[in-house]
């Protein structure tokens, strides 16, 4: 790979760095939302307006519970959010292997057609958010360490 294409990828895999350090610093919320607003960002509109979460509700409390290790509350309070933290982990690790190499890792996403994680992936975002509605309107959203 050239030096920029290197660069590039050490820039993504800091970027990458940066959100979960930033997740290590939030306390995750015990409701299942609102730990966002640890970073001064608004409380959602959605689920302030009309009492349904919108479909990143609990993301960030996710992450939070996720960088501490406890994946079974991650994946309780935002399915989704679980494997976003997953996937930057690996976007973490790729970035750096592809910086400190210089081999590209792209090869091994094109032997997959897009199709076979595209779709599941997009159908997975819509039955997290499901499941986030279930649990709050079910009055048994969150976790308790």
């Amino acid at each position: 790979m050239t030096l920029a294409g290197r660069l590039t990828a050490l820039v993504i895999s800091l970027a990458c760095l940066a959100v979960l350090i930033q997740a290590v610093r939030l306390v995750p919320s015990p409701t299942g939302l609102g730990t966002h607003t640890q970073m001064g960002l608004q409380p959602c509109y959605l689920i302030t307006l009309c009492g349904l979460p919108c479909p990143t509700c609990g993301m960030t409390t996710s992450f939070a519970w996720f960088v501490r290790g406890n994946i079974a509350a991650s994946f309780y309070v935002q399915p989704m959010g679980c494997v976003l933290a997953v996937l930057t982990v690996v976007a973490f690790w790729t970035g750096l292997y592809i910086a400190a190499t210089g081999r590209a890792a792209y090869r091994l996403i094109l032997l997959i057609p897009a199709r076979y994680y595209v779709l599941p992936l997009l159908g997975w975002a819509l039955a997290a958010w499901g499941w986030k509605i279930f649990i709050h309107t079910s009055g048994i959203d969150g976790w308790h360490a």
